[in-house]
């Protein structure tokens, strides 16, 4: 009788506990790989996850990617930076409330010997002219991530069409993409904030930097609930509240790596 009592009571202790963890409510977030590599989620979900009882499920993927997943309803938002891709996106109706977060910009990285000499580029169509005149590898992206998206158009806008065999696709995340070219001592496009994380970790410097058509916004932008219903769009509105408001633009304004900004806050100063 007294085992049975116990065996009861263990039991009840279980069944409390399932039901606690399930009746835990999980935001579903794609974002792109650079929010993710940079240590930014991991500075943000803690306080957002205390302050309202619930649990941040990130899936960190190429801006293209994180679009596509939220565009079929399978995540209740996506913190991306792709500006003219994520305007199509609404513009069908898939995601609304979009609203910016914050910027930083993306930077040209190499060898310190700087084989195609970008380092004295007066532009950034010069500096990619140099490396593809050079033929020096240049490691892309590849993977219809928001740094892609942007390495092509300035490609484009330089006039230029990168093929051979000194132009490799990866189709990889930022943080692998700066490894790659690491290796194999390419040049390659990085957002600042991916490029801040990683330096210590690489020989890579940033060899071009400051131009105009290198401003790299990120938004933030809840999925449709009238395309599907299942989404959780009370949390992505909190969520959305809480990333553009002052306790996370604060936390995005404060957060560095040696003393270093990587992104900075388009809400508050």
């Amino acid at each position: 009788m007294k085992m049975n009592l116990l065996f009861r009571i263990s039991m009840l202790a279980i069944l409390m506990v399932s039901f606690s963890v399930q009746a835990v409510e999980h935001l579903r977030l794609s974002t792109t790989t650079s929010t993710e590599n940079s240590g930014l989620m991991a500075v943000l979900h803690p306080v957002f996850e205390q302050k309202y009882g619930v649990k941040v499920h990130v899936i960190a993927v190429g801006t293209g990617k994180a679009l596509k997943v939220g565009s079929r309803g399978d995540v209740d938002a996506v913190f991306v930076h792709a500006a003219a891709a994520e305007l199509a996106y609404v513009a069908r109706g898939d995601f609304i409330d979009r609203h910016p977060v914050m910027h930083n910009d993306f930077v040209l990285i190499g060898p310190a010997s700087d084989p195609a000499d970008i380092a004295g580029s007066v532009s950034i169509e010069e500096a990619l002219e140099n490396i593809m005149r050079a033929e020096v590898r240049f490691v892309s992206r590849g993977d219809d991530s928001g740094t892609h998206k942007k390495e092509l158009a300035l490609w484009k806008q330089a006039d230029l069409l990168p093929t051979g065999r000194w132009y490799i696709k990866a189709g990889q995340g930022m943080g692998a993409v700066i490894k790659i070219a690491d290796e194999m001592g390419a040049y390659t496009l990085s957002d600042r904030g991916t490029q801040i994380a990683f330096e210590d970790k690489v020989s890579l410097k940033v060899l071009y930097q400051g131009d105009p058509p290198l401003f790299n916004p990120y938004h933030i932008m809840a999925v449709n609930p009238d395309k599907h219903q299942h989404i959780n769009y009370d949390l992505a509105k909190k969520y959305i509240d809480f990333v553009t408001g002052e306790e996370g633009q604060a936390l995005i304004r404060d957060f560095r790596i040696k003393s270093q900004l990587l992104f900075y806050p388009d809400v508050i100063k």
